[in-house]
């Protein structure tokens, strides 16, 4: 399967299927010298989880990693990292039913018509359990950003139509300890109580919900990103676009520009004598990119998920015998992807923002000099 390599200098290829033995990534591009463990990449993945809470799947995994190669005494030696999560918690007996029929909203059809045929447990390759092998990528590449004072922060902004209450407010307003504790990562505990009490509806019914994740960049510097195709606004698109449940990705103020003029649309810029006479911006309407390059304001994003695909309704569907039939499926769901999908926005944002820092640093001979020349 080609497909499952991501980014140029940091490079990661995950590989695993959500019933198989394992799931697992390599990441290729590691500076060596990082001190790295495994309790660093395990405070990402259990953020991801499943059983943490009523409105994730009850599996029952502890989604333990173990770091394979690429650390010697306890820091990075600069060679590939290989990284494995065993699958403990397969209950493939629940999916043999599906082998013969294609559920909505699933991958099942098009996985056929491709290969002819399917891992049909938990959705094989196409489950979300890939994603472990993204996150387990991305808790280092958040270590390596923070070496460099960059941070790297999603929540989740909305459930349904429920969202809290001001979207656009400064990251430092948010209340991200409130985000990491409740059981929707909204980081606003009456907003939370509610997409709860709505949630609570959707099980009830039998159904499932979508929502948005926001994520920000934080101490981002200006010059990053290239001005054709490996744009740095067009690499994140394709990094979240490559998340499952992912149906639209925006910048700044996303979709809102194209009902927008100039005059409104447009960023000042000012001189902040008060930052080392540094070039700052009065407003933040690009969310941190123009032309494809950072312009050193805060980057903002934003991921919509759509609702899970697996409810427990009565759906219509075709077998492969090409038969119209009705199912109701069975097995193990999240009735809603997004609160564990939140690291996983989190971790790809990291991974695409170090990869294009790490090629930035070929982008000017006077910077070359100072790195070689002594």
């Amino acid at each position: 399967m080609a497909g499952s390599t991501f980014g140029n200098l940091f490079k990661i290829t995950t590989w695993g299927e959500s019933h198989g033995p394992g799931i697992g990534v390599v990441v290729d591009g590691c500076p060596a010298g990082l001190a790295l463990n495994e309790a660093d990449i395990q405070s990402f993945l259990d953020r991801r989880k499943p059983g943490v809470s009523r409105y994730a799947t009850q599996r029952n995994e502890s989604d333990s990693v173990e770091i394979l190669s690429g650390i010697f005494e306890g820091k990075t030696t600069g060679t590939p990292l290989s990284m494995l999560v065993r699958n403990t918690s397969q209950k493939s007996s629940d999916y043999s039913e599906i082998a013969s029929y294609y559920r909505p909203g699933h991958a099942d059809y098009t996985f056929d018509e491709k290969y002819g045929f399917r891992d049909y447990r938990g959705g094989g390759r196409s489950s979300g359990r890939e994603t472990i092998g993204r996150v387990a990528a991305g808790a280092i590449a958040a270590k390596l950003l923070a070496e460099l004072g960059i941070t790297v922060t999603a929540y989740t902004q909305a459930i349904g139509g429920i969202e809290i209450p001001d979207p656009q407010c400064p990251l430092e307003l948010l209340d991200i300890n409130e985000a990491r504790n409740n059981p929707t990562g909204m980081p606003d505990k009456e907003t939370s109580l509610k997409a709860e009490a709505y949630l609570k509806q959707c099980m009830e019914n039998l159904d499932s919900a979508g929502g948005i994740i926001a994520c920000r960049v934080s101490n981002m510097p200006a010059g990053v990103g290239e001005p054709v195709f490996e744009k740095l606004d067009a690499n994140l698109a394709k990094a979240i676009m490559s998340i499952g449940a992912v149906k639209a990705f925006e910048i700044g103020d996303g979709v809102k520009v194209s009902s927008a003029n100039g005059s409104s649309n447009n960023d000042s810029f000012r001189m902040n004598d008060n930052v080392n006479h540094k070039i700052t911006k009065t407003t933040n309407h690009a969310g941190g990119i123009l032309g494809g390059i950072s312009d050193g304001s805060e980057i903002i994003l934003r991921a919509h998920f759509k609702p899970t695909p697996s409810i427990f309704q009565k759906q219509d569907t075709v077998n492969r015998d090409g038969e119209n039939i009705t199912v109701q499926i069975k097995g193990r769901h999240d009735p809603i992807i997004v609160p564990r999908a939140v690291v996983v926005v989190e971790s790809m944002t990291a991974i695409t923002v170090l990869d294009l820092l790490l090629q930035n640093m070929t982008s000017r001979i006077d910077k070359i000099k100072q790195f070689y020349i002594k």
